[in-house]
C-alpha cells in the first residue's frame, strides 16, 4: 500500500533538473579521452622498450577504458534542447527528472528519455510547422514520428473528425470541433496515460457527446429553452472547454479553449429542417407584414378623420381597409381600378 502510494506521488509531481553544461563538458570529455589515448600509446611504447612494466600497464588500460569505452559513453549524455521542448528521464526504471529549457546540457548517460506518445500517430498539430497527412488526420512532423522522445510544450491545435450525435430533441446533427491545448505536467502526460494524445482526443469526443446531448441544435417555436448549439455557441464551447479539462486532469493537460467549427443537421433531415426554417422565417416575415400594413392603414384612417377629406361610414371603411391590405400585404404589385363615377 505504501509503495503505490509512493508511486502515486511520484507521478503526480514534476521534478526539474538542473543539468550541466553540455558545451563544457564535451570539451572536458574530448580532452580526456585525447590525454588518456596518448597513455595508452605511451604505455605501449614503454611495453615495447621494456621500460616500467607495470606504469606501462596502468596507462595502457587506462588508456583503453576511457578512451575506449567511457569516454564515447560519456557523449551519450549530451541533449539539446529547444524552445518549449522537454525530456522527461528515467535511471534504470525511475523517474530522474524533467530537463526544460532551449540549451545544450549533459546528463547522467544511462537515462533514458520517456514519451510513449512518440511512437503512435497523432491527430494533433502544431502552429509553424510541417505536417504530413496519416490514417488518423494530420500528423505534426517532429512531434509523432518513432525515435523523438521530446515532449512539446507549446501550445497546439486538436481538430477531431465531424461526428454524428443526437441533440436534446433527439436531432441527428454533424459537429466538429477544434481544441486549443498544451502539456503543463510532463511526468503526468508520459507516465499516467499510455499516450496522452490519443487520450485527449478521445476525452474530446466524449466530452462533446456528453455537452452536445443538453442542447437543441436551434431554439423551436414555443419552446421554453432559451439556449440552443446554434444561438448559444460561446455557452456551448465554455461548458465543453470545462468538461474536456476534468477528463484531462489526469494527464496534465491544460485546455486553453474549445470552438466549434462545424454545425450542420445530419443529411436524412437536413432537407426537412431547412423546410422548417424556410416556413418559419416566411411567417415571420408575413406578420411583420401585417403588423406594419394594419398600421399604415389605421394611420390613413386617422388623417382622414382629422383633416376632414373625407366622411366615409363604416361600410366604407372597411372597403377602404379591405382595399389597402390587398395592396400592402400583396406578394404581386397590385393593379389599380381608377373610379371616375360617385364615391357611392
Amino acid at each position: 500500500m505504501a509503495k503505490n502510494k509512493r508511486n502515486l506521488i511520484l507521478h503526480e509531481e514534476e521534478k526539474e533538473l538542473k543539468a550541466m553544461s553540455g558545451m563544457a563538458c564535451m570539451i572536458m570529455n574530448i580532452f580526456a579521452i585525447l590525454a588518456l589515448i596518448a597513455a595508452f600509446v605511451i604505455g605501449t611504447v614503454m611495453v615495447a622498450q621494456e621500460l616500467n612494466t607495470t606504469i606501462a600497464v596502468v596507462l595502457m588500460v587506462i588508456g583503453t577504458l576511457y578512451g575506449f569505452i567511457v569516454g564515447p559513453v560519456m557523449f551519450l549524455g549530451l541533449k539539446v534542447l529547444k524552445p518549449n521542448e522537454a525530456y522527461v528521464l528515467t535511471l534504470f526504471g525511475r523517474y530522474y527528472g524533467t530537463l526544460k529549457g532551449a540549451g545544450f546540457y549533459w546528463v547522467n548517460p544511462f537515462c533514458v528519455a520517456v514519451n510513449p506518445a512518440a511512437n503512435v500517430s497523432s491527430a494533433t498539430t502544431a502552429s509553424n510547422e510541417a505536417s504530413v497527412t496519416t490514417a488518423r488526420g494530420t500528423l505534426t512532423k517532429g512531434q509523432g514520428f518513432p525515435g523523438n522522445k521530446k515532449v512539446s510544450l507549446k501550445v497546439m491545435t486538436l481538430s477531431n473528425d465531424k461526428q454524428k450525435i443526437n441533440d436534446q430533441l433527439g436531432n441527428p446533427i454533424i459537429i466538429g470541433i477544434v481544441v486549443i491545448w498544451k502539456v503543463v505536467n510532463t511526468v503526468k502526460a508520459v507516465f499516467n496515460v499510455d499516450d496522452y494524445k490519443e487520450f485527449l482526443s478521445i476525452q474530446c469526443d466524449s466530452a462533446l457527446r456528453d455537452i452536445v446531448r443538453l442542447y437543441p441544435y436551434d431554439i423551436a417555436a414555443g419552446s421554453d429553452n432559451e439556449k440552443s448549439l446554434r444561438g448559444s455557441s460561446m455557452e456551448v464551447a465554455g461548458r465543453l472547454k470545462d468538461e474536456i479539462q476534468t477528463k484531462v486532469e489526469v494527464a496534465g493537460i491544460e485546455i486553453i479553449e474549445a470552438r466549434i467549427t462545424h454545425l450542420s443537421y445530419s443529411e436524412e433531415i437536413a432537407a426537412v429542417m431547412l423546410q422548417r426554417q424556410q416556413a418559419s422565417a416566411i411567417i415571420d416575415a408575413r406578420q411583420m407584414i401585417v403588423d406594419g400594413a394594419v398600421g399604415m392603414v389605421e394611420m390613413a384612417l386617422e388623417k382622414l378623420s382629422e383633416n376632414d377629406i373625407v366622411k366615409l361610414d363604416e361600410e366604407r371603411k372597411a372597403a377602404m381597409v379591405s382595399n389597402l391590405l390587398v395592396v400592402l400585404c400583396g406578394n404581386k404589385d397590385a393593379q389599380p381600378v381608377v373610379n371616375s363615377g360617385s364615391l357611392y
